[in-house]
């Protein structure tokens, strides 16, 4: 395609000539034709449904007594609509009750003036990157349009995110069979969540919801996970419950769950606090130790590869051999019950959260500002469902059977012991 410009030449006056536009503009020049063919269309569908509804009010026109009685034309006043995010203007027909002297709103005009119905869409535009202050700029690319402001946008997310909110704290989780859960508390906003992922039996990942806390304390963490349970997270033979090990946490798993729950404290964690207390130079080398300790393929020679690093950094370094005993036989569960090769690459860490915490991170770097409570749990709670569909099964999710069989042994035993 190309264009015509006037260049103005002193002595000759205007003529005008051709120039070259970029690649870019025949593909941004079709869409902005094809867009200004469609919107008249939909205003001319708008205008006949209007019209439909008059004549069934009042009639056609210059006919008489073939709509409801006192019902008649009023002319028309100026009013606008919603179409594909775009709020458009249009002349809008009036119908008016003469008995009672008051005009008859038109249901169909009611209709195409919520936005409601549309605040998804821009929703996901806000939420995957599209500055509120921008939005009005890429609105107007319909000539059409009135454009939305910054503030509008603003309003029509507020209730899209708060809808999602409520979604997420509402839902039932009833009807599946869970077979592991991960809890982790992460910063977000400078506050403390604590967010739970369940896993059933087929593989499937689903946010089951989160809590806003300063710290993973017990009190908090209990009445969390109890509010799972009565909306129907009700594991039947046994739970696997992935962790990074903070206290608060571990008490309140016991708290709900007791025996029913084998706790697999996080082997990443775990590495990373007993490292912490080397010196630098040596932090890779006792990673890569531990690392290769953690690999083993039973639960036997993983203990026995672990003890022997305890007895070496016990000279070494006695805060990070005491370190690395805390909660020793909690970060071997999977080894435990005989899974680790099979199910160690999605149990033995918490990465599952850490991953959708990243996904969460993007879609809410463009706000600078968090001013109440209620905007960070909305933003949080929008992110997190629209990520929930893109999350995979968790790797060796065709051996999750094993894995509730292990879990009901374990849990017989336990009881047997009782």
């Amino acid at each position: 395609m190309r264009t015509i410009r006037q260049i103005r030449r002193k002595e000759n006056g205007p003529r005008l000539v051709t120039a070259p536009v970029s690649e870019a503009a025949p593909a941004l020049d079709a869409r902005l034709v094809a867009i200004q063919a469609l919107i008249p269309l939909g205003l001319q569908a708008v205008a006949e449904e209007l019209e439909a509804e008059v004549i069934r009010l009042a009639g056609l026109r210059y006919a008489r007594g073939d709509g409801q009685p006192a019902h008649v034309r009023w002319g028309r006043q100026a009013g606008s609509i919603y179409l594909a995010d775009q709020k458009l203007g249009l002349a809008v027909p009036r119908v008016r009750d003469r008995n009672r002297g008051v005009e008859v709103p038109l249901a169909t005009y009611a209709a195409f003036q919520q936005p409601r119905a549309l605040d998804e869409g821009l929703f996901r535009r806000v939420l995957g990157g599209l500055a509120q202050r921008e939005y009005a700029a890429c609105a107007e690319a319909v000539p059409e349009a009135f454009g939305l402001s910054r503030s509008t946008v603003s309003r029509r997310f507020v209730r899209a995110s708060a809808r999602q909110l409520t979604a997420l704290q509402e839902r039932r989780l009833d009807g599946e069979q869970w077979v592991a859960l991960f809890l982790d508390g992460k910063r977000f906003a400078e506050d403390g969540l604590v967010i739970a992922v369940g896993v059933t039996v087929t593989g499937a990942k689903q946010i089951l919801g989160f809590v806003q806390t300063a710290t993973e304390n017990r009190k908090s963490c209990t009445a969390f996970l109890r509010g799972l349970v009565e909306r129907g997270f009700q594991p039947a033979d046994g739970l696997l419950v992935v962790l990074d090990g903070a206290k608060g946490l571990r008490a309140a798993v016991d708290d709900v769950w007791g025996a029913r729950a084998q706790v697999q404290r996080c082997q990443w964690h775990k590495r990373e606090n007993v490292v912490s207390h080397l010196p630098k130079r040596l932090q890779p080398e006792w990673r890569q130790k531990l690392q290769r300790a953690y690999a083993q393929p039973t639960y036997e020679a993983a203990k026995a590869a672990l003890l022997r690093c305890q007895r070496e950094l016990r000279l070494l370094n006695a805060s990070a051999a005491a370190s690395l005993l805390e909660g020793l036989e909690e970060t071997l569960t999977l080894h435990r019950l005989g899974l680790g090769a099979l199910l160690g690459a999605s149990f033995r860490t918490t990465n599952v959260l850490e991953s959708i915490m990243a996904q969460v991170e993007q879609r809410t770097a463009k706000v600078d500002h968090w001013r109440t409570s209620d905007q960070k749990q909305r933003w949080c709670a929008a992110a997190l469902l629209q990520l929930e569909p893109r999350l995979r099964k968790v790797k060796g999710y065709r051996h999750l059977p094993q894995l509730v069989a292990a879990l009901r042994t374990a849990r017989s035993l336990t009881r047997d012991a009782a």
